[in-house]
């Protein structure tokens, strides 16, 4: 905007008899157009108010009135006394020659000079003082007329008091232009600081890649000018910061009202105090391409701030928008780098074991130092029933509890097979959580362990914290259960396999080869043992009246009164067709002879259809001569022989070492 450099040009300003023609007295504004002095206006309008009620005594006195017309005579800016209400119109409206008659006022219109004398009203026969002075742009274009009005006695009426009164007006007008001029003066140079300071900004902000950087270099940029304000900036509440100045936006809050709104909208919000105080509220959004991401708070007196002190603020956040954005990105690929490279590191790790236990122990670890959770809990489901099982956690009264699938957070996950987030337990605990109450936490995240669209289990993890963890903790969280899940999988099914070949698929007992594995490692560190072996008395004949199926359940019934009968590191195991087999560690073979014989018992008296099993028991310790598998078995087959021939359902003990 162009300035003004001639804001009033005076002519002959002294009292005398020459001041009768007051033609001479013409203001003059530098500018070339009426639009650039719109602001100008608008500062005058301030001058003109402070400076008249600085000298209110004198212009009272006069009981005067001021106005400023426009070309058009609408009313621009004016000071009214009651006596002149009639004659000049209210701000906005226009000046109206035929209601009044002839008057300076209208003759400084008509022949664009200054006339000062006097004026009658004639609908009141009022006499009035009247002065009008003629208002040009430095272009030369007529601007409009600048008025006094003032009421004087008839024994006052002479001309030196008129010249008096016109001349005071007319160096109240050219002290506030000049009051005016300066203010622009230091508007403008406010203004060239501005843009300075805007370029300077774009520049750091631009090479800054740090969020916290970036919101404080808006926040120094914004107090190096409005040094007066009081500012906070509100971020969504996946970022934690420890400066004071940087605070979660909370949207449930009623204390923060304009800065969701801004937040919510991406729009500039002004929000003015109810009370006395006459504060100022602004939130500016922190605005990037993809969305916004923060608010701008800043607070302060009215009076203070100015519509174009917002659009710069304005410009200050939207540089800063542009950065914060570009801060993020800059974070989250590099989160996303470190997310990768960790995700590769675990999944390796997974793949290398294949024992649910070390599993279990590995995530437990990693839970802790990922997310830095203070409690965590790893559920499993049972197969088959609507049971979780808590198979790891770092809450000992928790460890091996079990629950319902229904019940808490892990209920909603697995009707819903999605994550869930919490800020704030204990503002709205909807969803009642054993975890969270125990450990008197507020933040969790939490994860069903999902694997061909079934729930394996779920993962939690919790902090005493609220808003501890990020919207990125969640979706990691989420990406690490999928191969928590299959790491599990592959684990069950080693075990599976691994079991399938160490296990008789009809009856659930050990295979053979196991038996002779576990035989020879005990008389290796063992003292004694002693070894059983079982025929069920005629099974072909079972087979052959009830049919094969009827036969394997026969096995299935014998083999499961064998499990009920023996110590859980006694070893049963399917020795060939209906044969079975028990070897008893560290036990002589008067013991095993009990344990058989009532193993004989409840197989004469459980099974259906009722069948009887012969038993030869063999045994060895650490004194005998010849000590091997081979020996033990022939011994037992060789007494199992006898009680077959011998008239059958019956037990043999081998007398050979006798």
């Amino acid at each position: 905007m162009s300035q003004c450099r001639e804001l009033l040009s005076q002519h002959n300003l002294g009292l005398g008899p020459d001041l009768v023609n007051t033609t001479a007295y013409v203001l003059r504004l530098s500018s070339a157009t009426w639009e650039a002095e719109t602001q100008f206006i608008e500062a005058l309008r301030t001058c003109l108010t402070s400076e008249l009620t600085a000298k209110g005594p004198t212009f009272d006195s006069l009981n005067g009135s001021y106005v400023l017309f426009d070309s058009n005579k609408k009313v621009l800016i004016s000071r009214t006394t009651p006596s002149h209400e009639l004659l000049i119109p209210p701000v906005g409206s226009s000046w109206a020659d035929q209601e009044i008659g002839i008057n300076p006022i209208s003759e400084c219109f008509a022949s664009r000079t200054s006339l000062c004398c006097d004026f009658t009203l004639k609908s009141t026969n009022t006499t009035y003082k009247m002065a009008a002075i003629p208002v040009f742009l430095g272009s030369g274009e007529w601007l409009g007329v600048f008025a006094f009005i003032g009421d004087l006695e008839q024994n006052q009426l002479d001309i030196d008091y008129l010249l008096y009164f016109y001349t005071i007006g007319l160096s109240w007008f050219s002290e506030s232009s000049m009051k005016v001029e300066v203010e622009l003066a230091r508007a403008f140079e406010r203004d060239i600081k501005k843009q300075e300071m805007l370029i300077l900004s774009a520049k750091r902000l631009h090479a800054l890649i740090d969020t916290d950087s970036v919101l404080m270099e808006v926040v120094n940029n914004v107090k190096a000018v409005f040094p007066y304000v009081k500012m906070e900036v509100f971020l969504s509440q996946d970022y934690q910061s420890s400066n004071e100045l940087i605070k979660p936006l909370d949207f449930q809050g009623k204390e923060n009202r304009a800065c969701t709104r801004a937040f919510m909208d991406g729009q500039i919000v002004v929000e003015r105090s109810l009370s006395a105080s006459s504060n100022i509220k602004v939130a500016v959004p922190l605005s990037g391409k993809q969305g916004v991401y923060g608010v701008l708070s800043i607070e302060c007196e009215e009076d203070f701030f100015e519509q174009r002190d917002i659009e710069f603020i304005s410009m200050i956040a939207d540089f800063g928008g542009a950065s914060l954005e570009n801060a993020k990105l800059y974070e989250q690929s590099y989160m996303l780098i470190n997310e990768l490279r960790l995700i590769n590191e675990i999944t390796q790790r997974l793949n290398q074991s294949l024992s649910l236990n070390e599993i279990f122990g590995f995530v437990s670890s990693e839970l802790v130092e990922i997310f830095g959770a203070e409690y965590f809990c790893i559920l499993q489901k049972d197969k088959d029933s609507d049971k979780l099982t808590v198979q790891a956690s770092n809450l000992p009264e928790m460890f091996q509890e079990v629950c319902s699938i229904h019940s808490g957070f892990s209920g909603v996950m697995y009707s819903t097979k999605e994550p869930v987030i919490i800020s704030d337990y204990w503002v709205n605990p909807k969803v009642k959580s054993r975890l969270m109450e125990l450990t008197n936490s507020r933040s969790l995240i939490a994860s069903p362990i999902i694997v061909k669209e079934e729930v394996m289990g779920m993962i939690l993890v919790v902090h005493q914290k609220p808003n501890f963890f990020s919207y990125d903790n969640y979706k990691l969280l989420q990406m690490l259960s999928g191969h928590i899940g299959l790491a599990m999988t592959n684990a069950s099914l080693h075990s599976e396999v691994k079991r399938m070949v160490i296990t008789d698929n009809l009856t659930g007992l050990h295979v053979r080869h196991v038996l002779d594995e576990q035989i020879n490692i005990s008389q290796k560190k063992d003292f004694c043992g002693s070894f059983i072996l079982i025929d069920i008395d005629n099974f072909k004949s079972v087979n052959d009246t009830y049919g094969h199926q009827v036969g394997d359940q026969i096995l299935v019934q014998v083999s499961s009164i064998i499990k009920n009968s023996i110590r859980e590191h006694d070893i049963a195991a399917r020795w060939g067709g209906e044969e079975l087999a028990v070897y008893f560690p560290q036990i002589n073979k008067e013991q095993s002879l009990r344990i058989a014989d009532r193993i004989r018992t409840k197989v004469m008296k459980e099974t259906s259809p009722l069948v009887t099993i012969s038993c030869g028991v063999s045994d060895w310790n650490w004194e005998d001569d010849n000590i091997s598998v081979e020996s033990l078995f022939y011994r037992a087959d060789m007494a199992l022989y006898l009680a077959k021939n011998s008239g059958k359902n019956q037990i043999i003990v081998d007398a050979a070492k006798e």
